[in-house]
């Protein structure tokens, strides 16, 4: 059960839900204004902090440094969104009531004064020196500021494939070849050919054939392989610059004089 005494430890604390899983970050604490026991949290959600849920806390424990609360992640994100700015009317919180499943605010208990909260809505009143670190007003005051906390997150660009298609192109090859031709050769009767010149009738009709040979392409193809083409992905760091705002608390004081200062 959380109290009054320990609410000001929680603020900026994680919000664990029923699974252990991280919902968001502590905001703000709502009192109810009839008993001043904590009543609401303002959850800050979202990957940068930007979306803020309420949840009841009329149930929930610290976990060491956490706060864990009886509900799943997702069903406290998709609680009605309502502003918190410090007002929580008691239409928003009978819709709280009806989606969280406990009913709807009593009529007593929206109209009860508190100290140190606004009557009207049960927030905590910072205007009033109401002090994060006890339940009531002490001698010191705690000055808060809101810090960023940057991430990252994989998310999927784009997809690259591979796609092999066949294209046909022309090849032009200069190849020798060799063809033989007919040349009629004389050699004159010389002691050294005159017995096979007289071989054979003085006077005769002949023929002789001779085979003519020529060398003509011949084109084969055949398949081989030339490369081997795969896919691979490099991790390029880059920076990248975001920008948000924050808050925080300056303290002035004024210690009666003509001079005052800030802390």
């Amino acid at each position: 059960m959380i109290s009054t005494e320990n609410i000001g430890g929680l603020v900026g604390a994680a919000v664990i839900d029923s699974d252990g899983e991280k919902i968001g970050t502590l905001e703000q604490i709502y009192l109810d204004t009839d008993t001043g026991a904590p009543t609401w949290a303002a959850v800050r959600t979202g990957f940068f902090g930007t979306s803020e849920s309420f949840v009841p806390i009329d149930d929930a424990n610290q976990d060491g440094e956490n706060l864990r609360v009886g509900y799943a992640k997702e069903f406290v994100k998709n609680a009605p969104r309502i502003d918190a700015d410090g007002a929580l009317e008691h239409a928003q919180e009978d819709e709280l009531y009806v989606y969280y499943g406990n009913g709807s605010r009593s009529t007593s208990a929206a109209e009860g004064t508190g100290t140190a909260r606004d009557a009207s809505d049960g927030a905590v009143d910072t205007s009033t020196g109401y002090d994060t670190s006890g339940p009531t007003t002490d001698d010191a005051m705690t000055r808060s500021e809101e810090r960023l906390r940057v991430g990252t997150e994989k998310v999927q660009t784009g997809r690259a494939r591979l796609r092999k298609y066949v294209v046909t192109e022309e090849k032009t090859v200069t190849v020798p070849v060799r063809h033989e031709e007919v040349r009629l050769e004389r050699e004159p009767i010389t002691d050294a050919n005159v017995a096979d010149a007289m071989d054979g009738p003085a006077i005769s009709e002949e023929e002789h054939e001779v085979v003519l040979t020529e060398e003509r392409p011949v084109v084969a193809k055949e398949t081989v392989p030339v490369e081997r083409v795969r896919l691979g992905t490099e991790t390029v760091t880059e920076d990248e610059t975001v920008t948000e705002q924050v808050r925080k608390e300056q303290i002035d004081y004024d210690d009666g004089t003509d001079r005052a200062d800030r802390a």
